[in-house]
């Protein structure tokens, strides 16, 4: 891959020009420009889709090209058609939570129902929902009165960002974009990862509409040519997807000297810097009584937010944490085990796997391998385990028990994951609806207790990322000495001011065994699990119908999600 910048021409002088642009450009004209913007989008969806599978060497055909479209076009376009929503809301003198509900929650927090808005949504994600929950104290009307950020005023721009893309979803850097558009109202050039290089020309299609006026700019190279963008004098912030390590570099400098620099609080880069870094991600499974059927569809679903896209996920659940006194712990372990054998094959594209997975088996030498999967039995969560600080970003898995049941199993987990892992990002919590159904008087106050950006309920927090109105980011407070998952939020297409966290509730079992046992959902296996077999064809299907929702293309999704 080349290490040159492929624009040779200065991207931040003609970025300077276009934010006069920017700044002359009225709510309704942005509007517009989102309608554009979807088009364009939509038109080159599916080479997106090819060049981002052959970075991935999936083969054409495969199940797993769902995993492409789901997270590439797809979030794209649904961020673009939620941020017009919140746009022409404010062009009407609005606010852009108007119409939607809000929800009270522990701590005296407020919190916006953003999942399901529309009867679309009630269809498509059944049984799922969404919150976003505010800061202690922050009121209702405030909310309405503060959310729009920069487009309250978009006349006042906030100049030129950069924005580090990730080289492992297609979708983050394109999405991070936006957010500095919509919500800081700063163009931006945007630096692949060089894992991602390929992709340039097919963006920089998609996302003509945001080039022609000098909105962005696209650029590949090398740290060298990240490492100058970030220092130009020119650019006014910084956001970046990776890993802590990377961020030090940026901030602090590398080696010993960066070690010392960071220790002493001397910052190389003085600007803004807000950061997505990931982080090792639990999964706390809640004892209770569970069917053959309830076995094996949640270790699909834990081994889904393990191996999706291979591993090489910054909310890829790295550690299950179970009951030691649960009875079913060993069978759920047996089916975690099959479920690891059985997913589909893949190549493990991502750089720097193999020296990663092999860091994990150093540390522990009993690992199971499972058809190239490795699961670590018998962490402690007291210890000074490496799995619970490391993240391997690789198809490895951990389990760690805890002893206790209900809500002191609960309570113990908690105070495990907030304490002894490394991260904020997002934390999954599994539990049989009767389960919940006796926790659900604290149930909530138990998940304002945990520390992370995005905490899902019989869901994966990446259900959060592709929500568009959903709050993407660490929890807040983390300093640049002590990043951990990063600052700020990304996604928040309704733009509220300063969300906490995303709370994320999805069903339990899949349709039809969801509606026999009287739970309010209708939705089959997800596409995004990665034992779905038809997830590339849904997939394809759901993109589509973002771009242009009509009543009659959901027969088609219906149809494809039920073979899944």
């Amino acid at each position: 891959m080349s290490t040159e910048s492929t624009h040779p021409v200065d991207p931040v002088a003609a970025l300077e020009q276009g934010e006069r642009g920017w700044k002359a450009t009225p709510l309704a004209a942005r509007v517009a420009l989102l309608s554009d913007l979807s088009v364009a989008v939509a038109e080159h969806a599916r080479e997106w889709v090819e060049a981002a599978s052959a970075i991935k060497l999936l083969r054409p055909g495969s199940p797993l090209v769902g995993e492409e479209w789901l997270s590439g076009p797809y979030p794209v376009l649904a961020c673009v058609a939620a941020l017009s929503e919140s746009l022409q809301a404010l062009s009407r003198g609005g606010s852009p939570v108007d119409g939607f509900s809000f929800v009270r929650a522990p701590g005296g927090r407020v919190g916006v129902r953003v999942l399901p808005h529309t009867i679309f949504e009630r269809l498509l994600f059944s049984g799922f929902k969404i919150d976003v929950w505010m800061a202690p104290g922050v009121q209702e009307s405030t909310v309405r009165e503060r959310a729009g950020l920069a487009q309250r005023t978009p006349a006042q721009t906030g100049g030129v960002a950069l924005v580090l893309g990730a080289g492992n979803i297609s979708s983050i850097g394109t999405l991070d974009v936006l957010y500095q558009l919509f919500a800081h109202n700063r163009v931006a050039v945007l630096k692949l990862n060089p894992v991602t290089d390929q992709l340039q020309p097919v963006l920089e299609r998609a996302l003509e509409p945001l080039i022609a006026p000098g909105f962005l700019r696209i650029v590949t190279g090398g740290a060298e040519v990240g490492s100058e963008l970030a220092n130009d004098p020119r650019v006014a912030a910084v956001h970046m997807t990776g890993s802590a390590a990377t961020h030090d570099a940026i901030v602090f400098g590398s080696g010993d000297q960066g070690m010392a620099n960071k220790a002493a609080g001397r910052r190389l880069l003085e600007k803004p810097i807000t950061s997505e870094l990931g982080g090792v991600s639990p999964t706390i499974v809640l004892p209770g009584k569970w069917s053959s059927a309830d076995l094996r569809f949640q270790a699909e679903h834990v081994v889904t937010q393990k191996l999706h896209n291979g591993g090489f996920n910054c909310v890829a659940s790295q550690v299950l944490v179970l009951s030691s006194d649960w009875a079913q712990k060993n069978a759920f372990l047996d089916a975690i085990r099959a479920a690891l054998r059985s997913a589909p094959a893949r190549e493990q594209y991502y750089p720097g796997c193999e020296a990663r997975i092999g860091r994990a088996r150093a540390a522990y030498p009993a690992a199971e391998e499972l058809a190239t999967r490795w699961l670590i039995t018998g962490l402690d969560l007291r210890g000074e385990e490496p799995a619970l600080g490391d993240e391997y970003f690789a198809p490895v898995l951990g389990v760690a028990e805890l002893p206790g049941l209900g809500r002191a199993f609960l309570s113990a987990a908690i105070g495990a994951v907030n304490e002894r892992l490394a991260g904020t990002l997002g934390v999954n919590i599994i539990a049989h609806p009767s389960t919940l159904s006796e926790l659900k008087p604290t149930l909530l106050d138990a998940v304002a207790e945990l520390r992370y950006g995005t905490v899902a309920i019989n869901a994966w927090t990446a259900v959060g990322y592709l929500a568009p109105r959903a709050s993407w980011g660490a929890f807040p407070g983390h300093t640049l000495s002590d990043i951990q998952s990063g600052i700020g939020v990304v996604h928040n297409a309704l733009l509220l001011e300063n969300p906490e966290r995303s709370v994320v509730r999805g069903p339990f079992r899949p349709a039809p065994r969801s509606v026999i046992h009287g739970e309010l959902a209708l939705s089959p296996k997800p596409p995004w699990f990665v034992t779905n077999h038809t997830a590339a064809t849904t997939g394809r299907r759901m993109t589509a119908f973002t771009a242009q929702p009509s009543w009659g293309a959901l027969p088609g999704i219906f149809a494809s999600a039920l073979r899944g």
